[in-house]
């Protein structure tokens, strides 16, 4: 009698998980896939949970421990991390043609990190315009598969990874001093020693309404112009780039907000673009530079190395 090995199984949102008894990596497909709900003609594929690990050799299937958690995806569908998937709590994600755009695969709004490292291997200083969703998804990336997708070494990407969490670690404290300082400003006006007029000058208070998507705005970058304070420090190029397109009457429809509220959260979105912009202007000023001085001393050495072997 084949023995039986106790598994997991889970769905792509993983809030569907089943525990089963299975001899074989076709009967996990054939129970799991039964468990959850999926079609007996569907086409299953197996990953590990914690990875995303592609379990396709029965061998190795047969070798892993007991009680390993699988996640059974259709064909159209692709393992994230529980970050990437809304804090863990959203539905199934589903690659979909007609979200691509300029060659750029997206999955429900949410750029691959595949992409973004192709970006970065095009330009490093693109991580500049990339939203703190991008740079947490190419920090979550293994190291070992991040590096080879930017041709790397796996110690400059580790060191790479690194520099970003700090990027996302002085965004987190700027965050939090503007917060100290909001609540600061807002003791004063109790006080009556500040003006409310004044607070609204220093600060972008950015509460928001339940409001459905529209003007074009992925839920993920309502819930960020609604729900964060200073969105514009979490939002993508593009997306700031939308807000400032679509301007403060749009946004105060798409908000539900008042004209000034509204003006403020535009120009922050506008004054962060521009920042952004001009960041990655001086990288590329500083790169060329760099370049037209190490061509002549190039050259130098190149005739220096040419005189001594005359020499000799």
């Amino acid at each position: 009698m084949t023995e039986l090995k106790a598994c997991k199984v889970c769905n792509v949102s993983r809030q569907k998980c089943y525990g089963l008894a299975v001899s074989s990596l076709d009967q996990l497909k054939l129970k799991g896939g039964e468990a959850l709900g999926f079609s007996p003609s569907a086409s299953v594929s197996v990953v590990l949970e914690e990875d995303g690990t592609i379990v396709e050799d029965k061998a190795y299937f047969l070798c892993l421990p007991a009680n390993t958690k699988f996640m059974l995806l259709h064909a159209d569908e692709i393992w994230m991390h529980t970050h990437q998937i809304d804090g863990g709590t959203a539905q199934p994600y589903r690659v979909s043609a007609s979200l691509e755009v300029d060659g750029i695969d997206h999955v429900d709004g949410i750029e691959s990190w595949h992409s973004l490292a192709k970006q970065l291997r095009q330009d490093l200083a693109s991580i500049i315009l990339m939203s703190e969703a991008d740079l947490q998804s190419l920090i979550d990336v293994p190291c070992f598969d991040l590096a080879a997708a930017l041709d790397f070494s796996q110690q400059k990407t580790q060191v790479l990874q690194d520099t970003l969490q700090r990027m996302l670690d002085r965004k987190e404290e700027e965050r939090q001093s503007k917060e100290l300082l909001r609540l600061y400003l807002k003791a004063m006006e109790q006080e009556g020693t500040l003006d409310p007029q004044e607070e609204c000058a220093k600060l972008d208070e950015t509460d928001g309404v339940q409001v459905e998507a529209a003007a074009g705005f992925s839920s993920t970058t309502l819930m960020v112009l609604k729900d964060k304070k200073y969105p514009e420090t979490r939002l993508s190029n593009e997306e700031l780039q939308m807000v400032v397109k679509q301007g403060v009457e749009v946004m105060m429809e798409v908000l539900g907000r008042d004209s000034e509220r509204t003006s403020a959260l535009v120009q922050a979105c506008e004054s962060e673009l521009s920042k952004r912009l001009h960041r990655v202007q001086a990288l590329q000023s500083l790169s060329a530079q760099n370049q037209s001085t190490s061509q002549p001393q190039a050259e130098r050495n190149t005739r220096a190395k040419r005189r001594k072997e005359h020499t000799r």
